[in-house]
């Protein structure tokens, strides 16, 4: 009998540890902005890369380890925060011949759907960029923790991908600049 009590205590004490850790609640985080960038470059006349950034951005993301079509990704631009290391230019960039940053404000993506893939996740997602609204499909490669400083609980995912400036509206100067923007974002985030 008392063997048998023992054996069942055991038994319940498994499955409510078991029963725990499957119900693990999903970790939401914010973008660290400090530890962060989005970045870009085009070619100019097919001979060279202008390269540039975009300075203001803010974002967050959850992670479900257990179920990764519960993760979700957002990220915020503001697009008058473009950065060519070129004044002259960062200006014509924000009129109405490029970005339009006053009419358009912020650039944005937020994920529809993610799912899990080697190294990370796949995610999809609308991209908004000079009021276009598109759905864009990237990988987000990452996923390793850290902890900095003590105490603050980090992780962090990169990605790179291509976007045809001219299918957001954006496709002044043609013969000058090509039509195909490369993007690199790479981001941390702080658990909350």
């Amino acid at each position: 009998m008392r063997k048998c009590f023992f054996s069942a205590v055991l038994a319940a004490l498994v499955l409510s540890v078991l029963g725990a850790a499957r119900a693990r609640a999903a970790d939401d985080y914010a973008i660290d902005g400090m530890h962060s960038g989005v970045n870009f470059k085009i070619s100019h006349l097919g001979l060279s890369w202008i390269y540039g950034r975009f300075d203001g951005f803010s974002g967050d993301f959850t992670i479900d380890p257990d179920d990764p079509g519960k993760s979700s990704f957002a990220m915020t631009i503001k697009a008058e925060s473009i950065d060519t290391n070129n004044p002259k230019r960062d200006d014509h960039l924000r009129s109405p011949d490029f970005f339009n940053v006053k009419q358009f404000p912020v650039i944005s993506f937020k994920t529809t759907s993610v799912k899990a893939v080697n190294g990370g996740y796949e995610v999809t997602g609308d991209f908004t960029m000079h009021g276009v609204t598109k759905s864009i499909t990237f990988p987000l490669m990452g996923g390793q923790k850290a902890e900095f400083p003590k105490g603050m609980q980090r992780t962090g995912y990169s990605t790179e991908l291509t976007l045809k400036r001219s299918e957001f509206g954006i496709d002044k100067f043609a013969e000058m600049l090509g039509d195909e923007v490369r993007i690199a974002i790479s981001f941390e985030g702080t658990k909350k």
